[in-house]
């Protein structure tokens, strides 16, 4: 699909959610919150530039880029105004697109966000990037949940599945030097953040292993926090009922 972001589409209603997956992840890392929202939702999944059916359009790594792509494909379909959700990297996505268009986005629902924060487990990400075969995979999958947080073999195995797409591993790599540099990650200023004017709602795991639950102390009064307990840094696929349902709660403040 040269120049052209993936999204895979489903539902149908008034109301348009978008999902942004975060790092070496894809729209499919969704699933199991797709089915715990409410009805009546068009769901629109990204695979966003780097990942999966969209791993050779420009911007991989760069969140800004990302977020443009994304609002551009959204116009594109015709899409005045959507509700957006992103975890981790593609948390930091959302805020940028809320940023740039925040006429187009009526509610955010940031999934343990990247760019609250500088600090990173940069050793983390590299080893999922770098991981070449079938147990490092497993392995570095388990690194990102966390060493208390249980992954399920479906999870590994669509981690298999990604780092089976040609040209993917490479390309996990190049990302991750980018979205890490010095072993930290670029943050947003406390004035953009304050300038969001949308309701926003933040979820964050208490064991979160790749970036710190503390990192939530940066986020404005406004933001709504909820703090799962026991829970690591991959949410969707670790707590995805009590994502869903937090998504609904960004939906019904909007």
């Amino acid at each position: 699909m040269t120049g052209t972001l993936f999204a895979d589409v489903a539902g149908e209603g008034n109301r348009t959610l978008v999902l942004l997956h975060g790092f070496a992840g894809s729209h499919r890392v969704w699933e199991s919150v797709r089915r715990a929202l409410p009805s009546g939702l068009r769901v629109i999944a990204y695979d966003l530039p780097g990942h999966a059916s969209s791993l050779n359009l420009p911007g991989a790594g760069r969140a800004k880029a990302t977020a443009r792509a994304v609002i551009d494909d959204l116009e594109m379909r015709g899409i005045a105004r959507c509700h957006m959700a992103g975890h981790s990297f593609g948390g930091a996505v959302a805020v940028l697109a809320a940023h740039l268009a925040p006429h187009a986005v009526a509610s955010l629902a940031l999934v343990a966000p990247g760019g609250f924060g500088r600090e990173i487990a940069g050793d983390l990400m590299m080893a999922r990037a770098q991981a070449s075969n079938d147990n490092e995979i497993a392995i570095a999958v388990q690194g990102m949940f966390g060493p208390h947080c249980t992954v399920s073999s479906e999870s590994v195995a669509e981690a298999i599945a990604l780092n089976a797409v040609a040209g993917q591993r490479q390309k996990l790599v190049e990302m991750a030097a980018m979205i890490v540099r010095h072993g930290e990650q670029g943050a947003f200023p406390a004035s953009m953040l304050e300038a969001l004017s949308m309701p926003v709602h933040l979820a964050w795991g208490s064991l979160d292993a790749v970036l710190p639950l503390r990192q939530a102390s940066a986020a404005p009064e406004s933001f709504r926090l909820h703090r799962l307990d026991g829970a690591g840094h991959m949410l969707p696929e670790e707590r995805p009922e009590a994502v869903a349902a937090i998504i609904a709660e960004s939906l019904c403040d909007a």
